[in-house]
Order: C-alpha cells, then sequence, then structure tokens
C-alpha cells in the first residue's frame, strides 16, 4: 500500500509525540520536575530567536530553529543520554544514526532527506548554523543548572573543569559572548562557600 504525503506526514507527527516521554536529566528551573526532550527542543528553539545577534558567525535563524527542533527526534529510539555520564555514551552515535533513518523515514522522502541533512549537520556542528545550534544546546543546561544551585552538577559531582572541558569548545565556536556568560555562572556557582553547618 502506498502512503500519501498526507499520511506519511501524519504518521511521523503522531510518532514524534513521543519525545514528550523522554525524560532528560536535567531538571526545570522550577525544580518541579526534569524536563523532557520535547520542551529542551523547543526551549532551545526560542533561545535561538532570542540570542541570534550573538552567534559568531552569521546565521540563518529559521534554518538554526529547525536543527533544534529536530536534533533529539533520535531519543525516541536512542535515549537521552546525560552529558556528564560519558560511560553512558558506549555505541549512542550509532543508535541515533538508525533512529534518524527510521523516524526520518517515516516522512515523505524530500522532506526526510531534508530533515536527516538537517540532523546530519547538526551533528557536525562545521556550519554557522550548526556551530550556533551546537553552542545553545550546551548553554541551555548550564543555564539550568547554574539557576538551580547545580542541577546535574551537584548530581553528577563535576568539576568546573570537567564542565569547561565539556562545554566550553562548542560555546565558545557557535558565540563566545555565550560561552563568558556561560563560565561566568559556573565559577560562581563553584567557587560559592559551602554552607556552614
Amino acid at each position: 500500500m502506498n502512503l500519501s504525503d498526507l499520511e506519511r506526514q501524519l504518521a511521523f507527527l503522531k510518532e514524534i509525540d513521543r519525545l514528550k516521554s523522554v525524560v532528560r536529566l536535567s531538571p526545570l528551573i522550577d525544580r518541579s520536575r526534569r524536563e523532557n526532550s520535547a520542551e529542551h527542543s523547543w526551549h532551545l528553539a526560542m533561545y535561538a530567536l532570542v540570542l541570534a545577534q550573538h552567534a559568531a558567525g552569521s546565521v540563518d535563524v529559521t534554518r538554526v530553529v529547525k536543527m533544534l527542533l529536530i536534533h533529539d527526534i533520535v531519543e525516541i529510539d536512542a535515549g537521552d543520554v546525560p552529558f556528564h555520564v560519558p560511560e553512558t555514551h558506549v555505541g549512542q552515535d550509532e543508535r541515533e544514526r538508525l533512529a534518524a533513518e527510521r523516524i526520518f523515514g517515516l516522512l515523505p522522502a524530500a522532506q526526510a532527506a531534508e530533515f536527516h541533512d538537517l540532523w546530519r549537520e547538526f551533528e557536525a556542528a562545521e556550519s554557522d548554523d550548526a556551530r550556533f545550534a551546537k553552542a545553545l544546546d550546551r548553554f541551555q543546561p548550564m543555564l539550568h543548572n547554574a539557576a538551580t544551585d547545580g542541577g546535574t552538577w551537584v548530581e553528577c559531582a563535576v568539576t568546573l573543569e570537567q564542565v569547561t572541558t565539556r562545554c566550553q569548545p562548542p560555546i565558545e565556536r557557535g558565540s563566545p559572548a555565550l560561552w563568558q556568560a556561560a563560565l561566568g555562572m559556573a565559577e560562581a556557582h563553584f567557587n560559592k562557600a559551602p554552607p556552614q553547618e
């Protein structure tokens, strides 16, 4: 049976509803619960709209938003891998590649190719658009951690050096201004005196 383009698009839209059930390690800023990957993607799209003037290069905000809305769809199959838990990263690239093929493959061929290409571009982070999108993807959790008294930094017992090593290169490549803001937030957290007993 040949599905019409509309039927394929609706199947894709129903499938990506599952992204709302992929729970990330990061808490909401109000700490009421952990965010899900769909919320994370929406929030990053808003970051792109609000912070585009801080991109290191000349960016097409519409393309950046598309990348950010698409980049974590693969987590429906591959799951979210906490950034500060490196041992969970083994095999993730292959799981995500297979997920991209399956999920984007639900769409009509031209849309499937466009989404797959945008996802690959985001992952490679070689264009100005992708570097800025990747910078935002690393910046948003830093803002959340700073706003939640350390959030996953505390939960995963990471150090300022680890945060800097993992986050500085992608954020600084995409937006030196956002890296300076992120570093300031991280230093303020890690240099804070521990509470007195």
